[in-house]
């Protein structure tokens, strides 16, 4: 059985105040979905102690998700404000070949979760072999004794959405979020992708 998917969008601006009195006004548009193409559901007319896990288990990895969207805007948001980005370019995830690609087969929306993460690390060595990943695997809850769980990560990237075609932008980008809930083959996994524009105000 598959269960639908939820979508929900949003709108959010803000205005950062740049040092040399440009403002930078960025609008977000965010589709959420609590599970990646491909991903087996639950069946949501089951009843039952196990499917009660489940829908808490996929509802912790939305959270996961979450956690990366507001990781990441904080650092985007720094980065544009010091200047340190001026837009895009150069930020993009590129690799593995094809990643942002959607007439091919490795573009990320032709994937699970689990296999994009596995196409960063493939030899699972909890880095990413390849460039441009703003946070992978990357754990957010600390437990009693400081350490962070590592049963609770997200992963985050940006995605060329011209690269496939038409004129290049790169005061855009798709922000996508990967929440993993568990270890070993006990996961739960959720995708947020968030569309980024950018725009440059000269003015104070």
């Amino acid at each position: 059985m598959w269960a639908k998917k939820r979508v929900l969008y949003r709108r959010k601006s803000f205005r950062v105040p740049s040092r040399k009195g440009t403002g930078l006004i960025v609008i977000i548009i965010v589709i959420a979905f609590l599970l990646s193409i491909g991903v087996t559901l639950i069946t949501i007319t089951s009843t039952g102690p196990k499917v009660s896990a489940n829908i808490r288990s996929q509802d912790q990895a939305f959270n996961a998700a979450e956690a990366g969207f507001d990781a990441a805007w904080l650092a985007i948001e720094d980065n544009f404000a010091n200047e340190a980005w001026i837009s895009f370019e150069g930020h993009y995830l590129r690799e593995p070949t094809g990643i942002d690609l959607p007439q091919d087969d490795n573009y990320f929306r032709k994937k699970t979760d689990l296999e994009i993460l596995n196409m960063l690390d493939p030899n699972n060595d909890g880095q990413p072999d390849v460039s441009n990943v703003l946070f992978f695997k990357q754990p957010y809850i600390r437990r009693a004794d400081d350490t962070y769980d590592p049963n609770y990560t997200y992963t985050v990237f940006l995605i060329d959405d011209e690269a496939g075609g038409g004129a290049a932008d790169p005061t855009d980008a798709l922000l996508v979020c990967i929440g993993v809930i568990g270890q070993g083959a006990n996961l739960s996994t959720a995708r947020i992708e968030i569309e980024l524009a950018v725009e440059l105000q000269t003015g104070g």
